[in-house]
């Protein structure tokens, strides 16, 4: 039993990193420092409120595999995901609220809190890490910043800004290197580096366009760098913003229920 309940604790699939929907409305400012510029870019990389369906794909020289999932988020407090596919792990899901996180095992018939010792595991084999998909720590308030350059990526212009992590925060990387478009303020590119200053991994950002009437960029690849034939895929499928949600939306009695 304690194996099956292991395999199901992974965190809430992509809460912070890319359930976060998109705003696109534009901000010009005369001149901007690198705190700002990141502040804006949560701004406008977290809706109000949203419905998405995703697929997660884990690619290794072996193997593919295909997660299915639909998710509910409410600001930054609320997020309720649930497993579509593959059949074993269909009707698992994950629940976040404020502080707390926790996972239903439709197989057992369970509801587990997620202890905090879970938070450094990979997520059901993928190159995310619980911490990296929950991502506690916070962007604007846990980091000193500033801006590198401004170059073209991928056909955008972009600031390229430098993250050092503030002393005593739960951060395992040493630094963090980011693109930011200038013009939606959306992520481009990140490259995390560990406490050598090696690059540990790459976060891409691609297929930018219109979804749910919004620009967004509906696909992220992580590649870690010492795997470079090993990818996790996140690709957005279907895409609602701006729905009708309320805090009693996001409980444990739901997250049996949800469909």
């Amino acid at each position: 039993m304690k194996s099956k309940l292991r395999e199901y604790y992974p965190a809430l699939i992509l809460l912070f990193i890319f359930i976060t929907i998109g705003l696109t409305i534009p901000f010009k400012a005369a001149a901007q420092n690198a705190t700002e510029i990141i502040d804006r870019m949560e701004e406008v990389m977290r809706g109000e409120s949203s419905v998405a369906e995703m697929t997660m794909t884990i690619e290794r020289p072996r193997y593919t595999r295909d997660i299915s999932m639909k998710a509910w988020s409410l600001g930054e407090d609320f997020s309720l995901i649930l497993i579509t596919a593959p059949a074993r792990d269909q009707g698992t899901t994950y629940l976040k609220r404020r502080n707390e996180i926790w996972n239903y095992v439709p197989n057992i018939d369970r509801t587990i809190k997620m202890p905090p010792s879970m938070m450094s595991q990979s997520w059901m084999g993928s190159d995310f890490t619980n911490d990296d998909l929950v991502r506690e720590s916070s962007t604007v308030d846990d980091y000193e910043h500033r801006i590198l350059r401004e170059e073209e990526y991928n056909g955008r212009d972009a600031w390229v800004l430098e993250l050092i992590p503030k002393p005593d925060t739960p951060i395992v990387y040493g630094k963090v290197l980011m693109w930011v478009d200038k013009k939606h303020y959306i992520q481009l590119k990140v490259e995390n580096y560990d406490q050598r200053d090696e690059l540990a991994n790459t976060i891409e950002f691609s297929e930018i366009g219109e979804m749910g009437g919004r620009t967004f960029p509906a696909k992220m690849t992580l590649t870690p760098a010492d795997k470079p034939d090993h990818q996790t895929v996140m690709e957005y499928r279907n895409l609602e913003f701006d729905v009708d949600l309320s805090e009693s939306f996001f409980t444990q009695q739901n997250m049996r229920r949800v469909r």
